[in-house]
């Protein structure tokens, strides 16, 4: 590649690239040439957007059916108060281009869908999931599949992020850290419970991170592996992952409202224990497994006794888990961790081997230290 390929003005808008010999006129070709769908132009998708606009990453699409609400400003970082009540998608188009005007920016304002996905996705390389629930996640996940696409995925849960590439390389995907999609109301979205405003900037700028680390081929890639952030203690934690090779075998897409049960067609239901009905059960004697999924150095600070402890990274090989109780038994599982957020993917990865009684402490240690 030559530098004919980029006009003066690009020359000195990637000069900080191209200075790196790791990037330099090859990665900021492939960058160039690279194509990239954002789906969800809220607290993700805003940082994901600006810096792979900044990075020069040639065509981006983005996809939300959203206007802009007073409540978002407090994260999404694209609006103002002049833009309250214009489509999401449109202001952004308008931003993104003053910022760069050397690359292709398309709008699509829809919601992505069983019927409409395959069209969405058909132009794109590259999908980076910005969305806020578990339904789209899974649409996502499946025609990032079907179709080959690499999926960058990010989430967030009040002061907890997680990010991770799916599909890359026939890598694990979305399915091999959540089999099964939860019941709707099993964790409401942050419209519901609050984030901290900042997180959403973190998270989504380590999935533009692992966008362009993709793209050009530079560093360890987020592949079989997920990153946790804890911004109250700011502290990250890799899990390992291992590829499932029958989450790989999907011919066709379904609607996620109509799969979200299990094989029996019952809603797969992970309830919410709060701390207080745990202690009460606890005083009664009542008969449970208590299940503590953080790491050991967590543990060693403090715990919950008596509790079975197997850290959440063991969940990626299930075969490997030694569960004192039956996935037949009537027993109940109550799992828990710090806030509430490991102990839910705890849960799916339970509820996918058949578990049934389980209950998430919410709040996590937290809440249970604070005696709420």
């Amino acid at each position: 590649m030559n530098a004919s390929n980029f006009t003066s003005l690009e020359r000195d808008h990637y000069r900080r690239h191209l200075t790196l010999p790791e990037i330099g006129q090859n990665g900021q070709t492939k960058l160039k040439e690279a194509s990239v769908l954002v789906v969800g132009a809220g607290g993700l998708g805003c940082p994901v957007l600006q810096y792979l606009v900044a990075a020069g990453v040639g065509r981006i699409g983005i996809v939300d059916d959203d206007c802009v609400d007073l409540s978002n400003l407090q994260r999404q970082t694209l609006f103002t108060y002049n833009d309250l009540g214009r489509p999401k998608v449109e202001v952004a188009v308008e931003r993104l281009t003053q910022q760069n005007p050397h690359i292709v920016i398309q709008s699509h304002k829809a919601r992505v869908d069983v019927e409409n996905v395959n069209e969405l996705f058909d132009d794109y390389s590259i999908i980076v999931d910005g969305s806020d629930n578990f339904l789209t996640r899974y649409l996502i996940n499946d025609a990032c599949v079907l179709f080959e696409k690499v999926l960058i995925h990010g989430s967030i849960h009040k002061f907890h992020g997680q990010v991770a590439v799916f599909n890359y390389r026939k890598g694990p995907t979305y399915r091999c850290l959540f089999p099964e999609p939860p019941s709707s109301d099993a964790l409401p979205n942050c419209s519901e419970i609050g984030v901290l405003g900042v997180l959403p900037g973190i998270i989504g700028s380590l999935q533009a991170l692992e966008t362009i680390k993709v793209i050009t081929g530079v560093g360890d890639i987020l592949s079989g592996k997920v990153l946790t952030y804890d911004a109250l203690l700011q502290k990250t934690t890799l899990l390992t992952l291992s590829p499932q090779a029958e989450n790989r075998l999907i011919t066709e897409l379904v609607s996620q409202s109509e799969s979200c049960s299990n094989s029996e067609g019952d809603p797969i239901e992970i309830t919410e224990l709060e701390p207080d009905e745990l202690r009460q059960w606890m005083k009664s004697k009542n008969e449970f497994l208590l299940l503590d999924v953080r790491e050991t150095w967590e543990r060693e600070e403090c715990r919950i006794e008596p509790s079975l402890h197997i850290p959440l990274g063991e969940f990626s090989s299930p075969e490997n888990l030694d569960l004192p109780v039956e996935n037949s038994s009537a027993e109940k599982i109550v799992v828990y961790c710090k806030a509430g957020v490991r102990s839910m993917m705890a849960c799916q990865s339970l509820s996918a081997l058949g578990f049934q009684n389980l209950y998430n402490l919410s709040g996590g240690m937290m809440r249970w230290g604070d005696g709420s």
